[in-house]
C-alpha cells in the first residue's frame, strides 16, 4: 500500500498531471473518433467516468478479497476484463432505456468501452501501485473525470477548427493529432505541481 500518498493530490493529479489519456495515451481510439460531436463526447465521457469508477472499485475488491487470499493472481487479467464487460453491458442497457438519442449517437463505441485500454489500464495501475480502497476510488474517479474533460475539450476545439482556415494538407486527422499533442503538453505542464505514482 502507499499510505503516504495524499488523497487530494492523487485525485487532482489523476485529472491533470497524470491524465490517463493525455499522459499515458490510453483510450485514444474512441477519443479521436467520438470527439467530432460535443453531445456524443459528453455522453461517452460520462459513460467512461462511470465505468472507470465502478470497475476500479469492483476490481480492487475482487483482487484484495478473492484473488490474493486464494492465491489466484494469475487470473486477474481475465477477471478484470469480465468485470469491465459486465459493467459496460449493464450501462449500455441503462443508456438504451434512458436516452435513445445518446445510445444511437454513441453507436458502436459504447460496447467498445469494454476494450478501452484506459479502463483496464486504471485497474492495472491500481494493482501495481497497491492503492488502498479510498485511493482506488479517488484515482478511478479522477482518471474518469480527466478522460471526460479531455474528450470534451477536444470536441470543443475541433468545432472551432472546422471554421478556421487550415491548410488543406493538415485538415482532418493531421490537425486533430497536432491538437492532441498540444493538449498533452499543456496537461503535462502541470506535472511540476503534482505527480501520481
Amino acid at each position: 500500500m502507499t499510505p503516504d500518498l495524499n488523497l487530494m493530490s492523487l485525485f487532482i493529479g489523476s485529472i491533470f498531471t497524470s491524465n490517463i489519456l493525455l499522459a499515458n495515451f490510453l483510450g485514444m481510439c474512441s477519443f479521436i473518433s467520438i470527439s467530432k460531436n460535443m453531445q456524443s463526447s459528453n455522453g461517452l465521457g460520462i459513460a467512461v467516468t462511470v465505468v472507470l469508477t465502478i470497475t476500479g472499485i469492483i476490481n480492487w475488491l475482487v483482487l484484495n478479497y478473492i484473488l490474493i487470499p486464494t492465491n489466484l493472481l494469475y487470473l486477474r487479467y481475465i477477471i478484470f476484463i469480465i468485470v469491465i464487460a459486465s459493467v459496460v453491458q449493464i450501462l449500455e442497457m441503462i443508456i438504451d432505456r434512458v436516452s435513445q438519442s445518446l445510445y444511437m449517437a454513441l453507436g458502436i463505441f459504447l460496447p467498445l468501452i469494454t476494450v478501452n485500454c484506459a479502463i483496464l489500464g486504471v485497474a492495472l495501475f491500481i494493482e501495481i501501485r497497491q492503492y488502498s480502497f479510498w485511493q482506488t476510488l479517488l484515482y478511478s474517479l479522477g482518471s474518469g473525470i480527466g478522460w471526460w474533460m479531455a474528450i470534451v475539450l477536444l470536441a470543443a476545439m475541433r468545432k472551432k477548427i472546422e471554421k478556421s482556415p487550415i491548410p488543406e494538407t493538415l485538415q482532418g486527422t493531421g490537425i486533430t493529432m497536432i491538437t492532441i499533442g498540444m493538449m498533452a503538453m499543456a496537461f503535462i505542464g502541470f506535472s511540476g505541481m503534482l505527480t501520481v505514482q
